[in-house]
């Protein structure tokens, strides 16, 4: 029996920060060695940060990973255990994106990346070069002087140890149509070694669980670790760790998905005899493997394995832990925050609370998150602890014990509200503020929007009313606008001021509360409360932040979110009258279940108007007739092209939905349409006329249809009072 004892690890690494890369770096090899691991591996791109992005352009990036790689094999960190490092390799001038394999102090092999991301947030094209042959060749190695060692193996291929096979499969590579580790296996590797980058989206870590398990099954069979950042390295994106071993389509080892550790090490011992066992009760697979193409490799004199040890089991397969979805929007974006909070310098968060779905999903997040910091204290997380400290400014000898104390002095929440206010919403706001903890605040914001109308009266000689007395579109949009943006003032004076109003010393961030549905309809303001420091909420759906509110009210312990989710959406940016009620869903001429379908017909599934008719034909035809599933389909490309421009100013924000339409990194789309789409609603028309006969209506003949940048439609953000933000402007 071969006995193997390997280690993976989650590690929260941030971008172009050596020195706390290498840190977490050199823990997570204590712990693995500690546990008798012989093999250690980590996460792509370790040693710089995965989110480097254009600083991976710069020679000095490489030369700071080669001087850590240096500082790792200068000391005793690789000797007796091989590790993997994932780091940006130049070789003939060229970058690529490499796992450089240790040990004993040398370098045994440079693995570059040969299938690069390049999808939805991934770029490496932009930065990497794949590594397209099938063979090994002499690498000089830069830091040769100080490690004694001139060349190292570079290139496709794998490392043949005494006793067993190892090899190295990058993150993407897993998922392309013919993985490596279909041919390395028939070359007789054992051991596969996955270091990525990958970032949570919902519902999504089944996809990732399905290939480990699908690389290792009958008839292939071999152990695969899979190690991957967890946190936040500086952008959009949380990487949701997760790190694993598999071993034959069994899971024997799972690390967790959402963490505030820096480091958190995965340990399984192995049965190589399993491995070769399985795949010697393959007819197939001997057949195949005896007429392989020849795979490079390099030879290591050493031996990983142990022999048969009662006091050290075998790890055994266990259930996969996977979280619900309204977890999922709890635990990520709450680690997101944190990962932010202690890395930016800030000493809090200012939110607008409105007493609305949004703003109270970002409310029980931020509380999610002060609940996750005291239990890591009490779990004797010494780095969170160290982190709380500093960012509450508690006096020596104290720390956070309490989620709600800890809220107290990190996070304000705050109700802008005016004579279009309720008060259901002005209550809900304060009573979810009670339960959570936040310092808040309840403001008037009235004597403002009169100073500024005041001042528009002196200009012009008018003054604008609402449509509910008389006023026009145009009087009645820009009314919702001043509201909306003097929200957006107020509150990053009070985030800059209100440390300083209690004697602390630095910033709040202002966090934002729009949700993916309403930025795919342009539902916002623009430059109004959706123009925030970060937004945890920006790519997740209305429909899954109803579920999320109904969730937390029990199992974060904030009830009132019940009645939360209970009313009705709407921007509170009008008037309220006993025969009129302003309402997201009848502003919008959508629903947010719609906009859902919209939003994935039109990114995840690549429909353009014509096609996205068609399939709603089929997804609607029973309960629609073809024209009306023309009229919404051509109603939602209307405002979406209008209110495009919008996507070029949204918030950073958590991603985690396919369909996120944010412009800067995700959505890559023009923000100047022809809004009329005359060819594919001509297109519609004549499929409708086709379909039932109706007499075609000519594309662009309704007089409301507007060309442009200027948006005429009201809409908001959730509730408004505070900062939910209303409708439509153009530039």
């Amino acid at each position: 029996m071969r006995l193997l004892k390997v280690a993976t690890c989650n590690l929260n690494q941030w971008a172009m920060d050596f020195d706390c890369n290498l840190k977490n770096i050199q823990e997570s090899i204590t712990r693995a060695k500690n546990a008798g691991a012989v093999i250690r591996l980590g996460p792509e791109l370790e040693i710089t940060g995965y989110g480097c992005e254009d600083h991976f352009l710069e020679q000095e990036t490489i030369d700071h990973a080669w001087e850590c790689l240096e500082k790792l094999l200068l000391g005793d960190w690789t000797d007796g255990i091989l590790c993997s490092f994932g780091m940006p390799v130049i070789y003939r001038s060229q970058r690529y994106n490499c796992q450089v394999l240790c040990m004993n102090r040398k370098v045994i092999m440079i693995r570059p990346k040969m299938w690069l991301a390049n999808d939805g947030n991934y770029r490496e094209l932009r930065w990497f070069t794949a590594w397209k042959t099938k063979e090994l060749v002499d690498f000089q190695l830069p830091i040769a002087d100080a490690i004694s060692q001139e060349i190292a193996p570079f290139g496709y291929g794998f490392i043949d140890f005494l006793d067993t096979t190892v090899a190295a499969e990058i993150c993407e590579e897993l998922f392309t149509p013919d993985p490596p580790h279909a041919e390395l296996s028939l070359n007789g590797v054992e051991v596969f070694m996955n270091a990525s980058g990958s970032h949570h989206q919902l519902r999504k870590l089944d996809v990732r669980m399905s290939a480990f398990i699908g690389a290792t099954q009958t008839p292939r069979g071999g152990v695969y670790m899979y190690s991957n950042q967890q946190g936040c390295d500086g952008g959009r994106l949380y990487y949701d760790g997760c790190s694993c071993v598999v071993v034959n389509g069994d899971v024997v080892a799972q690390g967790s998905q959402f963490s505030l550790k820096d480091v958190e090490v995965v340990i399984a011992q192995v049965d190589l005899d399993a491995v070769v066992s399985l795949r010697g009760s393959i007819s197939s697979f001997q057949e195949q493997a005896s007429c392989k193409t020849k795979v490079p490799y390099v030879s290591a004199r050493h031996r990983l394995c142990r022999s048969f040890n009662m006091e050290e089991p075998i790890s055994l397969p266990l259930k996969i832990k996977y979280h619900e979805p309204e977890e999922e929007i709890a635990f990520g974006p709450a680690c997101w925050l944190w990962d932010y909070l202690r890395r930016s310098g800030a000493s809090g968060f200012l939110l607008p609370l409105s007493g609305g779905a949004d703003s109270s999903s970002v409310a029980a997040i931020v509380g999610c998150m002060c609940q996750l910091v005291v239990q890591e204290i009490e779990n004797g997380d010494e780095q969170v602890k160290m982190d709380a400290i500093r960012i509450g400014q508690y006096p020596e000898g104290q720390f956070p014990s309490d989620s709600k104390e800890f809220a107290k002095r990190i996070f304000y929440t705050v109700f802008m509200g005016t004579q279009n206010s309720s008060v259901a919403t002005r209550s809900r706001a304060k009573i979810l503020a009670d339960e959570i903890g936040s310092w808040h605040l309840d403001v008037c914001i009235d004597g403002v929007i009169s100073a500024l109308l005041t001042l528009f009266q002196t200009l012009t000689g008018k003054r604008p009313r609402y449509k509910v007395d008389g006023g026009s579109n145009a009087e009645n949009l820009g009314l919702q606008n001043i509201q909306a943006r003097i929200r957006m003032v107020l509150a990053f004076m009070l985030a800059s001021l209100m440390p300083w109003v209690h004697s602390k010393s630095g910033f709040y961030l202002v966090l934002g509360s729009s949700n993916v549905d309403e930025a795919l309809r342009g539902y916002l303001t623009k430059y109004d409360c959706s123009a925030a420091d970060i937004n945890p909420i920006g790519s997740i759906s209305k429909t899954d932040l109803r579920a999320f509110l109904r969730w937390a009210a029990v199992h974060l312990g904030y009830s009132s979110l019940a009645e939360v989710e209970a009313a009705p959406p709407t921007a509170e940016l009008e008037p309220i009258r006993s025969d009129y009620t302003q309402l997201d869903e009848v502003d919008m001429g959508m629903t947010y279940e719609e906009l859902s379908v919209y939003g994935r017909l039109r990114k995840v599934f690549r429909r353009g108007p014509v096609s996205m008719f068609k399939d709603l034909c089929f997804k609607w035809g029973s309960k629609l007739t073809p024209s009306e599933i023309g009229e919404k389909v051509k109603y939602f490309f209307k405002y979406y092209s209008i209110n495009r421009h919008k996507m070029t100013v949204l918030t950073p924000s958590y991603h985690a939905e396919s369909y996120s339409p944010e412009d800067n990194r995700f959505d890559l789309r023009q923000f100047l349409y022809n809004s009329r789409w005359p060819f594919q609603f001509r297109k519609i028309d004549e499929l409708v006329n086709e379909m039932n006969g109706d007499k075609v209506l000519l594309a662009g003949s309704d007089d409301n249809d507007k060309p442009g940048l200027v948006s005429d439609h009201v809409g908001g953000m959730g509730v408004a009072a505070a900062g939910s933000g209303n409708p439509n402007v153009g530039f």
